[in-house]
């Protein structure tokens, strides 16, 4: 067997070992590796009906500042976002999960129904922009049994996180935020914030965070992949 095929099939096996536990029900990963010295900075892009649905601001601070990220895209806000989805991919410390195609609630579907609200999206991404898109996190973070046996079957890994920004909501301030989501991160961290415009302090926050809190603690920002993937301390 040559190198690139035994590439291959480790490649292969990570990937089925990540989207399905023992049992081969589709792992809820909420987190990384504790020893990992990074966290997981993840943006939601959820439909909106009001506003422009992309915090311009948000993205072009993460990207003149270099900081890694994961954003999870519903299939309608990216047939509403063309640009700024090309602006998204364009990123090379980017990665780009799916949230569903109309960010249904998935406990309300039957399995049917609920492997056309998943695939819908990766179905998108891959037909438009020809990208893979193996990260799904569902809509509200809602899901039961049919829904993990569906992401089970479309060998999806199913991304969740252990630290809530809050960022949507409108009474929540940008110090309130920030120390909620200082007090919760540790090492293997998934935050999960918004990237659609709903978050008034998201890049504020996120200025704090990326320049002060996580360097103090010596953590650094990488994509959900690559936390996963992290099998040793990341340098800051």
């Amino acid at each position: 067997m040559n190198s690139g095929v035994r590439l291959f099939l480790l490649a292969a096996c990570v990937s089925l070992c990540l989207a399905t536990g023992g049992d081969g029900v589709a792992q809820v990963i909420r987190e990384g590796p504790a020893a990992c010295r990074a966290v997981a900075l993840t943006f939601d892009l959820c439909p909106v009906r009001q506003g422009t649905g992309y915090d311009a601001a948000l993205v072009e601070y993460l990207i003149e500042h270099r900081i890694p990220a994961t954003f999870f895209a519903s299939g309608r806000w990216v047939e509403k976002h063309d640009t700024e989805m090309k602006r998204l991919l364009a990123v090379p410390f980017f990665e780009m999960g799916t949230h569903g195609q109309a960010h249904a609630h998935l406990t309300t579907l039957d399995e049917g129904r609920q492997r056309v609200e998943i695939i819908g999206a990766v179905d998108l991404l891959k037909s438009r922009y020809g990208i893979q898109a193996p990260l799904f996190r569902p809509p509200y973070g809602e899901y039961n049994n049919l829904t993990l046996e569906v992401v089970r079957k479309l060998g999806l890994q199913f991304i969740l996180w252990d630290v809530i920004s809050g960022d949507p909501d409108p009474f929540l301030s940008a110090e309130k935020m920030r120390a909620r989501v200082t007090a919760s991160t540790r090492a293997g961290s998934v935050i999960v914030f918004h990237a659609n415009g709903k978050g008034r302090h998201t890049r504020e926050v996120i200025d704090t965070l990326t320049r002060d809190a996580l360097p103090k603690r010596g953590l650094t920002p990488v994509t959900v992949t690559d936390l996963l993937a992290c099998t040793q301390p990341v340098r800051p």
